[in-house]
């Protein structure tokens, strides 16, 4: 309402300006929940697999360029360990070329948790069973699979859920394993080269 109704020193009620009403009206009610906003619900599952898949490409990127690099420095170091001079910090930085080898393989080595692999577990009712996932559903005969799709599409909210679960494996396996392996590679590159370079400065003085 934009006025109230006061009485005054007779007693009479009078009506009075509300200091509010331009505040009410200034501020935009909250719009109602519509069948509309399940777009954007797609919209953000959407995007958001969609960024996963990219990181998971930076990662493979960032190995292979590791695994480029090392070695191309490892075949460099190996033609001076017959040198007295540089033997010693070849080889410090060889190892740290290796390691960062391996764990560079580590990182774009195909590899995924399987739902069912704890004992006792038993497919499809299998924590963390995603009927999405290859590496869940392959395990299932065509019929299983056919009655589990049913099931996760018989509604909104297990369809949801289901999206969700990938994504949320997705990025574990990203968070655990790919770039925990990379970051443990590139660490393993900058120690072998600051060590090489420590050794042939300790050699020198």
């Amino acid at each position: 309402m934009g006025a109230s109704r006061v009485k005054n020193a007779l007693g009479r009620i009078e009506q009075t300006p509300d200091p509010f009403a331009a505040e009410r009206t200034a501020t935009p009610a909250l719009p109602a929940f519509t069948a509309d906003m399940a777009s954007y619900n797609d919209q953000l599952i959407r995007q958001t697999r969609a960024y996963h898949v990219q990181l998971s490409m930076m990662a493979d990127s960032k190995a292979n360029m590791l695994l480029t690099i090392s070695s191309i420095l490892v075949t460099l170091s190996a033609t001076h360990l017959a040198d007295v001079r540089y033997r010693w910090p070849a080889m410090v930085l060889i190892a740290g070329c290796l390691v960062s080898v391996a764990f560079a393989a580590l990182t774009t080595m195909p590899k995924f948790f399987r739902a069912g692999d704890a004992p006792g577990s038993t497919l499809p009712r299998a924590p963390g069973f995603n009927p999405l996932f290859f590496g869940d559903f392959t395990r299932l005969s065509y019929g299983d699979f056919l009655k589990t799709m049913e099931q996760t599409m018989s509604s909104a909210s297990t369809a949801y859920e289901a999206q969700l679960r990938e994504i949320y494996l997705l990025g574990s396996f990203l968070a655990k394993s790919k770039y925990r392996w990379l970051r443990l590679g590139y660490i393993s590159f900058m120690a072998g080269l600051i060590g090489s370079v420590v050794v042939w400065v300790a050699m020198a003085l």
